[in-house]
């Protein structure tokens, strides 16, 4: 599987996870769904995530990842590798981490895990869609190394 990752950094934040790490999470994620993929990571701070958020979902406030599924026709899909963007607000992800006291690397690899699976696809309108991504997300998280994002450690409940 190969994964093309075009990353864009506006973000002036001085704990941004590499080029590397934002791959192999990118990678994880599309794992055997695709042969290929060709995905843009675009690392912004708080102005320019709550911009987007009300332009594309009416919402006046910074959130912490954004997915744009590459919206192919369907010939043209099978040619290109393209799932689309992901756009990541460095300023919520790094208070998101501190509030739920995960580190920051966890967060960084779960919130890019989430956008990516968005892109292929997968959402979490319905009760049974979010139990199918977050168990997901939580199997290719483990893969990496971290823990369920969505267990709590005290309770070990999700």
């Amino acid at each position: 599987m190969s994964v093309m990752l075009d990353l864009q950094v506006a973000s002036c934040s001085r704990q941004l996870p590499t080029s590397e790490s934002l791959s192999q999470w990118v990678s994880s994620a599309v794992g055997t769904r695709r042969t290929q993929a060709q995905v843009s990571v675009r690392l912004v701070d708080a102005e320019e995530g709550q911009q987007l958020n009300w332009q594309w979902r009416g919402i006046q406030k910074a959130t912490n990842v954004l997915s744009f599924p590459a919206d192919l026709p369907q010939e043209v899909a099978a040619e290109v590798p393209l799932l689309g963007d992901i756009v990541v607000c460095v300023p919520v992800v790094e208070q998101e981490a501190r509030t739920q006291d995960k580190s920051l690397a966890a967060h960084w690899a779960h919130m890019v895990v989430h956008g990516t699976l968005h892109l292929l696809g997968y959402d979490h309108q319905t009760g049974q869609e979010a139990l199918v991504m977050e168990r997901l997300e939580a199997d290719i998280l483990r893969e990496l190394g971290f823990d369920d994002p969505y267990e709590d450690p005290i309770e070990g409940n999700v």
